[in-house]
């Protein structure tokens, strides 16, 4: 079975306030089929921590297409609250993130049955941490 790996990660100056997001996309080689690093406008960090896996499973989408449903996918967040609530270990509490989770949700159905959430640690993440640390620094 083919696998590619998601790293994502979203940060937030302010906790709110300004906010980016950074996804990588490797291969099961260990190339990096593509990467992104976006300014989501004010939000939280944990606001900006979904919604950075979210655009890493799009961005899969859009380089794999139809073939995500036979892969599997691991997306490595940096966010253990975010990969708990992911997983169904953690309530969602906070409303506005009810949507996000709706979303990742109705991804995996649809697109990614072979998706897992695993939490790492930011040493492990230091290439998305850089890309979404651009972003912030330039907003």
């Amino acid at each position: 079975m083919k696998k590619i790996t998601i790293f994502t990660d979203g940060a937030s100056k302010g906790n709110p306030g300004p906010s980016a997001v950074g996804v990588q996309i490797v291969d099961a080689r260990g190339a990096v089929t593509r990467e992104v690093a976006e300014s989501i406008g004010n939000a939280t960090t944990h606001f900006a921590a979904y919604y950075a896996v979210i655009r890493g499973l799009q961005l899969a989408k859009e380089v794999y297409g139809k073939s995500t449903r036979g892969l599997q996918v691991d997306v490595k967040l940096g966010s253990d609250f975010v990969k708990k609530q992911l997983s169904g270990e953690l309530q969602i509490t906070e409303p506005g993130l009810v949507p996000f989770f709706i979303e990742i949700h109705n991804m995996k159905v649809a697109s990614f049955p072979k998706l897992t959430f695993i939490r790492i640690q930011p040493e492990h993440n230091k290439e998305v941490q850089g890309l979404l640390n651009q972003v912030l620094q330039n907003s």
